[in-house]
């Protein structure tokens, strides 16, 4: 029999691969916090930065009192682009005409027009509320008198001084970008494939991962979005679980590490529908990936590099994050190292590999040709979760979840832990929650 595509149909993947203004999908997102920048990318009085976010050029800019505003790019008078505004004494002056508008839009001085004072309450820049939180300036861009509460993502209520944060911008559409975070089976393959069980410790959390590379799964929705629980069975009977969530609009949590102490979280952010921002939150008192503990010989794991390398930064409206290691050099491969099964693909890092596979996708994936299997059970189950959720808000106006309940975001967690053999892994989950190490709230 001949394998036949099992992809979303056409019009459902439109649907979800596409974010600007008016798209099912954008008007989903655009009901949530979005994590934006970083805090420290902007300066009292510094210089605008430009800010693509949701199909939308906007401007961000921190005023002389350190408020943040983000807008429309374009002064609401002659649309000249604010970027190459003034930003002074607690506003953002456009060099076109000298009008003036601050972090809420608000016109605070049209200075080329005789009866200014009087004109300038009925102009308005189209603004955004923000915030910070965790050291991240958060953009909120759907309805202005609707404004939700921040979201209760445990990694972003880390207090700032031991806040973890990292950026990295992607060249594709979210949505395959995000899938990556919640495909467990790939990383026996993309990330150890030249790994086998002796070269670890026999207490190693990855020992399994290269024991097993086809595990089994449980997959289920949740109030916060979907999970799966991988799970294979230890020598001596008892069961290994990896797992991971995914959370509304676009977060994810991954299993790379111990249950009871592991903060996380990764946000897939749309800058436009073929670039993602990738904002990963932690909390410094967590101990990391298990993926940094070394091999039985203490060498490093080969091809888990720690650390991203950027080129600078540019006022590009693509310009900010992006890594060395790209398309145009081939994401810095090593071939000798792919051929003596050194690093299985021969790209030095986890999260390089992750980026070259689902950039060499495509800007945007054409769904209509995927064979999807068992082990995509998760990425299945949250296409049909996110796409049901988008068309109700559409349709019926039905807000999607952690919306005006955020306290279930609380309640998502990932990692790995043991379980007896016959043990339920959602109830286990609850049990390890509880006692697990938490953020103070």
């Amino acid at each position: 029999m001949t394998a036949q595509a099992t992809g979303p149909a056409p019009g459902n993947s439109e649907m979800m691969t596409r974010v600007g203004p008016g798209t099912v999908m954008g008007d989903l997102m655009r009901r949530y916090w979005l994590p934006a920048l970083a805090s420290g990318e902007l300066k009292p009085d510094g210089d605008p930065v430009r800010l693509m976010l949701l199909g939308e050029k906007l401007i961000a800019f921190r005023d002389s009192s350190g408020r943040v505003g983000v807008m429309d790019h374009r002064c609401p008078h002659r649309c000249a682009s604010l970027f190459f505004g003034r930003n002074e004494h607690d506003g953002m002056r456009c060099v076109y005409h000298g009008w003036k508008f601050d972090v809420d839009g608000n016109c605070l001085d049209m200075p080329n027009v005789q009866n200014g004072d009087e004109l300038k309450a009925k102009v308005k820049a189209r603004a955004y509320k923000s915030a910070e939180r965790a050291g991240v300036v958060w953009v909120y861009m759907g309805p202005q008198d609707q404004v939700p509460p921040l979201p209760m993502l445990e990694a972003a209520m880390v207090p700032e001084s031991e806040a973890s944060v990292r950026f990295v911008q992607r060249s594709c559409n979210w949505l395959q970008a995000l899938e990556g975070d919640i495909d467990t089976s790939h990383f026996g393959f993309l990330h150890a494939g030249h790994a086998g069980p002796d070269d670890f410790q026999d207490d190693h959390p990855m020992r399994h991962t290269v024991t097993n590379r086809a595990p089994e799964y449980h997959v289920t929705d949740t109030p916060w979005g979907t999970s799966y629980g991988a799970y294979r069975e230890e020598a001596d009977g008892r069961m290994s679980w990896r797992v991971a969530n995914f959370l509304f609009p676009f977060f994810t949590q991954a299993p790379n590490s111990d249950f009871m102490s592991n903060v996380g979280v990764r946000a897939w952010v749309p800058m436009d529908d073929e670039h993602t921002m990738v904002v990963m939150l932690g909390w410094k008192k967590s101990p990391g990936a298990y993926t940094g503990i070394p091999l039985k010989n203490g060498k490093p794991i080969p091809g888990f590099a720690p650390a991203v390398d950027y080129l600078p930064n540019s006022t590009d409206w693509h310009g900010r994050w992006r890594p060395v290691a790209r398309a145009e050099n081939d994401y810095e491969i090593d071939r000798e190292a792919q051929r003596s099964n050194e690093i299985y693909t021969g790209i030095r890092m986890v999260f390089m590999q992750d980026q070259a596979v689902t950039e060499s996708m495509g800007a945007i994936t054409d769904h209509s040709l995927e064979h999807l299997v068992p082990s995509d059970q998760m990425v299945a189950r949250t296409r049909r979760r996110v796409l049901k959720a988008a068309v109700a808000l559409r349709q019926e106006g039905t807000l999607p979840p952690g919306v005006s309940d955020p306290q279930v975001m609380w309640e998502a967690r990932s990692g790995s832990f043991h379980t007896p053999g016959e043990a339920d892994w959602q109830q286990a989950y609850r049990e390890k929650l509880r006692e697990a190490t938490r953020v103070p709230r």
